[in-house]
């Protein structure tokens, strides 16, 4: 009778697992697959939240925003002090203002909304947690869980454009796992643009699986927060709040598989501000709001503060 040690046990039900994942992942892709509307319909779940959040406490978000405008003695030489697009010296270091004022805010209303767990992952959005109810699973019929990366975005006056500028980390792409001793991996798409393109390597998984084989599809949004520059006889100065905008972006089977959005909007995504970055796998990418609205007006939502 043959014998395995503590350690072979350990490997063998961990090659069980992973062999079990993969058999998963590959139910989930086909099934998404097959019944892409039933993501859609996820997409839109998580971006009606976000709009009753953003509606329910619009007040509070302004009102803490702002207060930084306020508080300039205290964060005065906070780096870094050239930031955006041809800055001229002019602009305080805002970009990590609205991840402070949001980032929290956000958390606490999914967590008084879901049951919330936080999983580990080494890679993805600083805000990135699985929610789970069973309004998700009236949706999805195979999981009541989506995994959520909110990304939280800061634009100033002289980068206020109709975009978003995203990295390989805040996009998910194919999902392809075709040896479980592997890594999954991602088909590289194009950022096309109207006089450049480039590759873009999308590096999160559109489903991720649980060792005991809860599918979770992810969702990617981004809230990008634009602000103005009132000067000193205006209003007292500062950096108030100017407008929020909601981005879903599809899902990677959406994207790259059924309905194959990339198909028909190549300009989906294009070229970003790494025109010259050596390691190509890094390159960002911006995604057009156009296109997205195209898709579904749902996918991009903006409340007017100022």
């Amino acid at each position: 009778m043959e014998s395995h040690t503590y350690l072979d046990n350990i490997f063998i039900c961990s090659h069980h697992i992973v062999s079990c994942n993969k058999l998963n992942i590959f139910y989930a892709l086909n099934y998404f697959t097959t019944n892409p509307d039933k993501l859609i319909k996820a997409e839109e779940f998580v971006q009606k939240e976000i709009k009753h959040f953003v509606d329910s406490t619009l007040s509070e978000i302004v009102r803490d925003y702002n207060e930084a405008s306020y508080l300039y003695p205290f964060w005065k030489n906070y780096p870094p002090k050239a930031r955006g697009r041809k800055p001229r010296g002019d602009q305080f270091p805002w970009s990590e203002v609205g991840e402070k004022v949001l980032g929290a805010k956000l958390s606490r209303y999914f967590i008084n909304q879901f049951q919330i767990r936080d999983i580990g992952l080494p890679s993805g959005s600083d805000y990135r947690f699985v929610i789970s109810n069973e309004k998700i699973k009236e949706i999805l019929d195979i999981t009541d869980s989506l995994w959520i990366f909110i990304d939280i975005k800061s634009d100033g006056p002289n980068d206020n454009f109709p975009h978003v500028v995203l990295s390989p980390n805040q996009v998910s792409g194919s999902g392809n796992w075709n040896d479980t001793d592997a890594a999954l991996t991602n088909n590289v798409i194009r950022a096309c643009g109207e006089r450049a393109s480039h590759d873009f390597h999308c590096a999160m998984s559109p489903i991720y699986v649980e060792h005991e084989g809860t599918i979770i599809p992810s969702i990617h949004v981004v809230v990008k927060l634009s602000y103005i520059q009132l000067a000193k006889e205006d209003e007292g100065g500062g950096q108030p709040l100017d407008t929020i905008a909601s981005v879903v972006i599809p899902n990677g089977i959406l994207l790259t598989r059924a309905p194959n959005y990339l198909k028909d909007c190549k300009t989906l995504f294009y070229p970003g501000k790494d025109a010259k970055i050596k390691d190509v796998t890094k390159l960002r990418a911006r995604v057009s709001f156009q296109i997205l609205r195209a898709l579904a007006s749902w996918r991009v939502l903006e409340w007017q503060i100022h």
